[in-house]
């Protein structure tokens, strides 16, 4: 299997982060009694941060254990996502309390509330992503060998 490129890290970030957007701005606006407008910033922040972190998070994962070398088992992929939603914790807590002025409790209570939500949410966005990027570049090795082979047949 390829390894990612850069562009290709960045739309797996951004597509992680949108469809994680569009789920917690409100759901946490409901539950923490904010406004939609105000929880929608601390997403977009923590999201912007986060997809820093998932692109420099997932370049040393993947140069440390690659996938043609480590099978990406479930134990894999749940150390996977402990080790990235643990050192997402540390950085959120501190933007949670600049963001919405919250103590270190509240904002210790929101991260549990986040972790809660994007733990199982990592997991399963990365299986799926996996899953769907090895079928698109299997069918792209078959195009491509195809091709070479009607080249070669005339």
């Amino acid at each position: 299997m390829q390894n990612k490129t850069l562009t290709e890290r960045v739309f797996h970030a951004v597509c992680f982060e949108g469809i994680a957007l569009i789920i917690t701005a409100p759901l946490f606006a409901w539950l923490m009694g904010r406004t939609v407008f105000q929880m929608g910033m601390l997403a977009i922040v923590l999201s912007t941060t986060a997809m820093l972190w998932n692109m420099i998070y997932n370049a040393i994962f993947d140069r440390l254990w690659p996938s043609n070398r480590v099978k990406r088992t479930a134990k894999v992929r749940i150390f996977h996502a402990l080790g990235f939603e643990g050192g997402f914790i540390l950085i959120g807590l501190t933007l949670v309390m600049i963001t919405l002025g919250v103590s270190v409790k509240t904002a210790f209570i929101m991260e549990i509330g986040f972790f809660i939500f994007f733990l199982p949410y990592t997991y399963i966005y990365n299986l799926a992503y996996d899953s769907l990027r090895e079928r698109f570049m299997k069918r792209r090795a078959k195009k491509v060998a195809m091709a070479f082979a009607e080249n070669h047949d005339k």
